[in-house]
């Protein structure tokens, strides 16, 4: 009886134990502090192609902001002065109910993309993965060295060799993070903005310049030293996914059936028949582990910590390679699909997200194909009462109209549509600028036989050059009428 209470309990604390890598983060040791990773360089068929991709989304990244449609930046983020540019087209302020359609539809296809992909856009889109692993680690590789070196030099007294390469790689961070602070700018204050500020002299720009520098040092602190901090700790995606993830998502997974057998996994031997040791094709090399950019092990499981950069896939492929086993010991795999060889299924919830995907898309592309060139408001002046003569009522209004256009407007044109009346301009109005804004205001007049109520709705024409190019609504405010 003894001996079957006992069973249980070592079975329970062998399970605890496997478990317990989750109680902690790699990249805090058990005292708490920060335990810097010091990955081995990676290589292999996956990381090249994560090489072309990431120099694709630099290229465009880089370019993107200097390119120029009709005359728009090809993407601006101007929050300061609400001006938007999404693949050439404005967005102004009145346009916000088409980026809430876009924020949805960016978090239904991540809600997606990841329920099926996993993290994938982790380890080959993200630009914190880009520039980390792409630019800051490869300069890392080129000045200190691979993951030997790097934990020699770490560990190296303050000599002149230590002090050389951290200071030509300090200078050659902080470099690349004005340069990234520049297109950053660029995104938010226009490159055309940015370029004369420059081209003026970064001292004539004092405001701009503070900006820029504090940026910089914001993009040096993240890659200089916090690092893959940012995806373990900040970057809310990374928590998103232990809710979205399921049995059947794709992830860069270790293949635990064929890597343990049924006694475990050990060293390999020359001349060693795994199939009849009983023990499993993972034969302990480490180089999963030594080559991640988060210090995980990939083969305890999905773990929060993982950006599914593909850097474990290719160095256990070489393994396998070099030992005769079959590759694909960690690869891209669902754990249904380890474990129960399950090819990956539409199931309701793939089929339910999609189609929501696809009506939030077909809603959005619909409204921005009826989106009008010219958005035009009428309001009543507040505190302001109308005004009557004996034929006649007469209401003051304030006006704004915006050209989303890249051309001017020119003869502009107020005329009722709903009501026979007059449109006085206070000022007079002859156009309004490409991208600009105008606003002004003017008295609508009415007979009082045309109004059949106290508050009238009504519709009013924009014209340019005698063509009709918006309409617009308002209320006109007039006595009460008396049967």
């Amino acid at each position: 009886m003894i001996e079957n209470r006992e069973l249980p309990f070592k079975l329970s604390m062998k399970t605890e134990n496997k478990e317990r890598f989750r109680d902690s983060i790699g990249t805090i040791d058990e005292s708490g502090k920060r335990n810097f990773i010091f990955p081995k360089k990676p290589k292999g068929k996956l990381y090249n192609y994560r090489t072309i991709v990431s120099w694709v989304l630099l290229a465009f990244m880089f370019a993107a902001p200097f390119i120029k449609i009709n005359g728009n930046q090809f993407l601006l983020f101007n929050v300061i002065e609400r001006k938007f540019h999404i693949f050439g087209f404005p967005f102004w302020p009145q346009d916000f109910h088409l980026l809430v359609i876009s924020m949805l539809v960016s978090v239904v296809f991540i809600i997606l993309f990841t329920v099926v992909f996993g993290r994938i856009f982790c380890g080959w889109i993200c630009p914190q993965t880009i520039f980390m692993e792409m630019i800051f680690r490869k300069i890392e590789y080129l000045i200190d060295g691979d993951r030997t070196k790097q934990i020699k030099l770490e560990k190296q007294a303050w000599n002149g060799e230590k002090i050389r390469k951290r200071v030509t790689k300090w200078i050659a961070f902080f470099l690349i993070s004005f340069i990234i602070a520049n297109v950053f700018f660029a995104y938010i204050i226009g490159s055309d903005v940015l370029i004369e500020h420059i081209t003026d002299g970064p001292f004539n720009h004092i405001g701009t310049l503070i900006k820029l520098l504090v940026f910089t040092l914001v993009f040096y602190f993240v890659f200089a030293w916090f690092r893959e901090q940012v995806c373990i700790i900040v970057c809310p995606y990374g928590r998103l996914q232990g809710v979205l993830l399921d049995n059947k998502s794709i992830n860069v997974a270790y293949d635990f059936v064929r890597g343990e057998g049924e006694k475990g996994r050990k060293p390999v031997r020359k001349g060693e028949n795994r199939d009849e040791s009983g023990y499993g094709d993972c034969v302990e090399c480490m180089q999963c582990v030594q080559v991640c950019p988060t210090g995980i092990d990939i083969r305890n499981g999905t773990q929060l910590e993982c950006i599914n950069c593909t850097a474990c896939i290719d160095a256990c492929d070489e393994i396998m390679d070099t030992v005769g086993f079959e590759r694909g010991l960690i690869r891209y795999a669902s754990e249904d699909n380890i474990e129960k060889k399950e090819k990956l299924k539409f199931n309701a919830r793939l089929i339910a997200y999609s189609t929501l995907l696809t009506i939030l898309v077909g809603v959005l592309i619909t409204m921005i194909f009826l989106r009008n060139d010219v958005e035009a408001t009428i309001l009543r002046l507040p505190g302001q009462i109308f005004q009557t003569t004996e034929t006649t009522v007469k209401n003051v209004y304030t006006f704004k109209l915006i050209n989303k256009t890249t051309e001017n407007i020119e003869d502009i044109e107020f005329k009722l549509i709903s009501h026979k009346g007059a449109i006085e301009l206070i000022g007079g109005l002859s156009k309004v600028e490409k991208q600009g804004l105008k606003e002004g205001t003017l008295f609508i007049e009415i007979d009082k036989k045309d109004l059949n109520s106290s508050n009238e709705k009504l519709k009013v024409g924009v014209y340019s050059q005698g063509k009709l190019i918006e309409k617009t609504t308002t209320t006109f405010a007039g006595p009460i009428k008396i049967d």
